[in-house]
């Protein structure tokens, strides 16, 4: 029998439709937004709300100030992009990035594991640091610089964390309302965001660049490891950045010797910056072999490198300025000095003065102090990663604990 055309794309028609019935079900599920009811955050000073403050002094003033109005363990004038990720939902200045993201994202702001005074730990907990590092440093804060708080020293606190806060969750009164409930952790977003330290520790050393480049896979192997158990002790949505460009850093333009000719036509310096990309790179594919070992994980890589890279490329453009000049500091090209930091203090005429002070608009600058980013340029940052535009798979933020076809 020969079928008319007409009845020909009929038939199609009619199969397409079938077929679409079918899979409505699972589209409709993959388009459900993620319900986090917690994050657990694991990194260095770029998401450190609390963690070195509270072992080694409070970040001093004027750290804090644009938005807490003082001190509260951030190395920034105000919030970091983990406290977007968290807590943006109750956040109006956000604009219509307010509602990109699940309602159950508005939790309270993560309090660092480290802190004893007046934490809430019932939507999750943070164990970044500032001045971690992936790989143990085997150094002292005040020799290096470096927090002894490095990646496998935090993961050994969440692994503490974990059983010991149900138990304690167990005597009920004040304990129950203050930590995570069983299911959370299971539940909850864990995010990544370390590995810059781990590259200027070799520069420290005075090591070369392909020296440094040498030592990288070790570090994601370190990273990948971490990853690993956090996946046994039953996590499963990951939310991992890549590391920033390091060359366009103020505190990095002043510390090391540079050879000009390196210095591209933004004013950073390209063998830093490459060395990032190295880095990012290996991490993107140390992700993608994750992805086949953990089958029931959604990994999402987000590429901050290049959204940092090109506000710091395009400053004018989105309303900032002066993007390799530090905010609040202390002289020189890029009012930066090591021996002078953001809210040093010096007694003059016997009056003990902050002569790191702030500069007169932060929310026009991009860096704040030299190392960290300000509270607005954050916001930005955020803006830009958590419709996932960034993200690879291009998932965003709100869809974290969604695997994406390629991961099967």
């Amino acid at each position: 029998m020969i079928m008319e055309p007409h009845s020909s794309k009929t038939l199609v028609v009619t199969i397409l439709m079938s077929l679409s019935l079918s899979f409505a079900p699972c589209l409709a599920l993959a388009s459900t937004s993620c319900k986090f009811p917690a994050i657990f955050n694991f990194g260095d000073s770029n998401s450190d709300t609390g963690g070195l403050s509270a072992v080694f002094g409070q970040a001093r003033w004027p750290h804090g100030e644009s938005y807490f109005h003082g001190p509260a363990g951030r190395y920034c004038d105000g919030r970091l992009v983990i406290d977007f990720i968290g807590n943006q939902s109750t956040d109006a200045s956000l604009g219509n990035y307010q509602n990109v993201t699940s309602k159950s994202f508005g939790l309270p702001f993560l309090s660092a594991y480290l802190d004893s005074v007046g934490s809430n730990f019932s939507h999750g907990a943070n164990f970044a640091t500032a001045g971690s590092t992936i790989r143990p440093q085997n150094t002292t804060l005040r020799q290096s610089g470096f927090s002894p708080i490095s990646l496998d020293v935090q993961y050994n606190e969440f692994y503490d964390f974990h059983p010991r806060s149900q138990v304690a969750r167990n005597r009920g009164e004040i304990f129950g309302k203050l930590l995570p409930k069983k299911e959370y952790f299971s539940q909850a977003l864990y995010t990544f965001d370390i590995g810059q330290n781990d590259l200027t520790a070799g520069y420290k050393l005075n090591l070369t660049t392909e020296q440094v480049k040498a030592y990288v896979p070790d570090v994601l192997s370190q990273l990948s490891h971490t990853i690993k158990i956090v996946y046994e002790q039953g996590g499963r949505s990951f939310w991992i950045h890549n590391t920033g460009p390091l060359g366009c850093l103020p505190y990095v333009l002043d510390h090391f010797l540079i050879n000009p000719a390196q210095i591209d036509k933004y004013g950073c310096a390209d063998q830093f910056n490459e060395v990032a990309q190295y880095f990012n790179q290996r991490l993107k594919e140390a992700l993608l072999h994750l992805k086949k070992d953990l089958p029931l994980a959604a990994i999402t890589y987000v590429d901050v490198y290049s959204v940092k890279r090109t506000l710091i490329t395009q400053t004018k453009k989105y309303g900032f300025e002066n993007p390799l000049v530090a905010c609040c500091g202390h002289g020189g090209k890029y009012n930066y000095n090591r021996y002078a930091k953001c809210g040093t203090k010096k007694t003059i005429n016997g009056i003990e003065t902050v002569i790191a002070k702030s500069c007169n608009d932060p929310t026009v600058r991009i860096n704040w102090d030299g190392v960290h980013y300000t509270e607005a340029a954050n916001k930005w940052i955020f803006q830009q990663i958590v419709n996932g535009s960034f993200s690879d798979p291009p998932n965003p933020l709100k869809m974290a604990c969604r695997r994406s076809r390629m991961d099967h």
